[in-house]
């Protein structure tokens, strides 16, 4: 009996929708991703013939490809499911064109999860291929093929070979750029803090902070004001002149976006934004629970934060039967102002498909990495529909003449969504009873010195919060746009952050001297926008190329004559062995590497070591040099590798720790580093602190 064939795109999800829709009436096969794209020997973009591209079935997917038409010239219909959104759109119509189905028939299933319910609902549902979906996605892809092929090739001419430039990679590698300029540009500003610990009648501790003189905020910009201040409090005592009391609420996060995933899993997880991506993959198209295959989240690239009627009603039964009715709220689906003008509302917010299959009761089916990133889709979801936490504020202002001090207390009323979403540590602070009118004795006065610090470098984190607020790329794409910026060594990570390479500086000045309009945030959010408005069926998409090349056109043939070649070549102080010239740092296909002044021709080549100047504090004999893993974070290792195997991810200071004699590290925090001690039971830290007046850096957020 003929079955009906379904294609989706991986392996993965084939085997779990078979099994929902069983053998007997439908094959499921897979396509692996894409079948059909634009050739890599060539730029494969009819530019004569009006931007047509030259597509071609994939080199590799030619069994794949065969077995797919063998299934449907045998199958009594076709149904193609692949991803909801412009990427799967253009896998069904290239998959309908290689099987040669009928443009007007409706072969086009979606689905937001996979579960039993809404693959058979979808599967009742056919539509015809969305091609304005399909030309949002043939713009981006012949852009991105216009601006890649013709640039690139000439930073091979000047630079060197297997270097790329990307409409978004390249803006994204830009903005990296653009924060090391700030940083470097900074000009530490000095400022003081002034504290005062007091103490009530009853012999309580209450620490003050300055606030103002004579109800005006003032900062205190020098050791000269510091000291005009003290000298007019030394000797007085704290008049409390008002005592507020008042409740705040903080509301429940939403559900997860893409990027918020993404930010959240690198904040609360370290997880990398790849490795983010990899899980919720895996989470989505099944996991094998209790011997059935279970998609346990929705589908995991969307902007929207709406949440279906149906998820709604699951999670309202969950939280008043398993939490308590006062944690539930009844929650509506408000725009975010901040929200972009176009989202994939089509789509839900990732959450959990089975409110009931919470963390724990499925935490032995689940690798300890899936399980965290379950764990925190799942309770951001049920917190999302659940009541807002509510603390009371107690604020207390004392006065030493026109001087103002403020002391603030909090204490949790109500926990709230955070009985379900808290994944950090706080404390109540409790301030001690005490009244309007009452005089407090000083007992100690803090003044402090801080220095303003620069911006802080990128993180994943805050690189994706950025791009997504510029309306620069999709967060589909963030993180394979991270991925290729590191692998190509434009950027690369120290601890958390990102920092650009030298490679990566000059290569962004080139773009922005010769690509300008290329490179900048404000050209791609809009070219962003032009496929949002191709995707509605409001512009063609070949006009939005057309209109795109004609500058980019005339960029390139100026580029192609006034830029210069650039040498990044380094010499050294070592000299070949073979021919006696100078041996130079040199870029290759895998990284840099010493070779003669005269390599091809001769041959002498060595790997570049990145000694530290320290000695291994195991052997005592290697020295300490600079690596990288397979995925390019950086670590430490001893150049006597194998024979001795210390390895480290923190930079060794070359010192002995005071207390235990373990080897003492740099260790980077937000916005400084710290010099701890490697052993981690010893809480010894080498911080300077002057006796008398203490130091402080004030650390900027991203």
């Amino acid at each position: 009996m003929a079955k009906t064939l379904v294609i989706v795109e991986s392996p993965a999800k084939a085997k779990t929708i078979e099994k929902f829709l069983g053998k007997s009436h439908y094959t499921v096969k897979a396509s692996v991703g894409h079948v059909r794209d634009l050739p890599k020997s060539k730029l494969g973009v009819d530019i004569e013939n009006d931007f047509d591209p030259q597509y071609i079935n994939i080199r590799g997917k030619g069994d794949v490809i065969k077995e797919l038409k063998k299934e449907a010239k045998k199958s009594k219909k076709v149904y193609l499911a692949t991803d909801p959104d412009r990427e799967g759109e253009a896998i069904s119509w290239h998959l309908a064109h290689i099987l040669n189905l009928d443009e007007n028939e409706q072969c086009r299933i979606e689905f937001n999860e996979i579960t039993k319910d809404a693959i058979k609902k979808a599967i009742k549902s056919p539509r015809n291929i969305d091609l304005s979906l399909v030309d949002a996605q043939q713009a981006r892809r012949v852009l991105d093929r216009l601006l890649g092929y013709q640039i690139s090739p000439i930073l091979w001419q000047k630079i060197r070979k297997g270097l790329s430039a990307g409409r978004v990679q390249s803006v994204t590698t830009k903005l990296i750029c653009d924060r090391e300029k700030e940083i470097n540009a900074f000009i530490p500003k000095e400022y003081w803090t002034l504290e005062l610990d007091a103490k009530t009648e009853k012999n309580e501790d209450i620490n003050f902070k300055f606030h103002s003189k004579k109800n005006e905020k003032i900062e205190i910009e020098n050791e000269e004001m510091i000291n005009n201040i003290l000298d007019d409090i030394k000797g007085k005592k704290l008049n409390v002149v008002s005592i507020e009391s008042k409740s705040r609420k903080k509301s429940a996060p939403k559900p997860f976006t893409t990027s918020m995933l993404q930010q959240e899993a690198a904040n609360k997880l370290s997880f990398t934004t790849k490795k983010t991506m990899s899980i919720a993959q895996e989470l989505y198209e099944g996991i094998d629970i209790e011997k059935e295959t279970v998609g346990l989240i929705s589908y995991i690239r969307t902007d929207s934060k709406r949440i279906s009627e149906e998820a709604k009603e699951k999670a309202k039964d969950y939280i008043l039967g398993e939490i308590g009715e006062n944690y539930y709220k009844n929650v509506e689906d408000k725009k975010d102002k901040k929200e972009s003008k176009k989202v994939q509302d089509a789509h839900e917010a990732i959450r959990p498909t089975y409110v009931d299959k919470t963390p724990n009761s499925i935490k032995e089916y689940l690798t300890k990495d899936q399980f965290k990133l379950y764990n925190l889709i799942w309770r951001r979801f049920v917190a999302s529909q659940m009541e807002d936490s509510v603390f009371d504020i107690l604020n207390v202002e004392c006065k030493i003449d026109d001087y103002i001090f403020k002391a603030t207390g909090s204490k949790l009323k109500f926990d709230g969504y955070t009985k379900i979403y808290n994944f950090t540590d706080r404390e109540d602070k409790i301030l001690p009873t005490i009244n309007e009118g009452d005089i407090l004795d000083i007992e100690d006065i803090i003044p402090t010195q801080h220095f303003t610090q620069p911006p802080a470098r990128f993180t994943e984190a805050s690189l994706v919060k950025t791009l997504e607020e510029l309306g620069i790329g999709r967060p589909s794409t963030y993180a394979p746009t991270i991925a290729t910026i590191l692998n190509r060594e434009y950027v690369e990570k120290q601890g958390t952050s990102l920092h650009p390479t030298e490679l990566g500086i000059i290569v962004t000045d080139i773009l922005e001297k010769n690509f300008q309009k290329f490179i900048d945030a404000d050209f791609t959010a809009q070219m962003e926008s032009k496929l949002d408005e191709i995707e509605e069926g409001h512009m063609e998409w070949k006009d939005v190329v057309k209109e795109s090349y004609e500058p980019l056109k005339e960029a390139i043939e100026i580029a192609k004559e006034s830029i210069e070649k650039i040498n990044m070549d380094e010499e050294t102080d070592e000299v070949c062995e073979n021919c006696g010239e100078k041996m130079f740092i040199k870029y290759g296909r895998f990284g840099k590497f010493i070779a003669c002044k005269n390599y091809p021709e001769c041959k002498t080549t060595k790997p570049l070591v990145n000694k530290i100047g320290v000695k291994c504090p195991k052997c005592h004999e290697g020295d300490i040099i600079l690596r990288k893993s397979k995925r390019g974070k950086a670590f430490y290792g001893c150049s006597k590798y194998p024979e001795c195997d210390f390895v480290a991810w923190n930079k060794p200071t070359g010192e002995l720790c005071s207390e235990c004699g373990s080897y003492m590290v740099e260790k980077a925090t937000k916005g400084e580093i710290k010099v701890v001690c490697s052993n981690k039971e010893c809480k010894n830290l080498n911080n300077k602190e002057n006796d008398n007046i203490k130091t402080t850096n004030e650390n900027s957020e991203n």
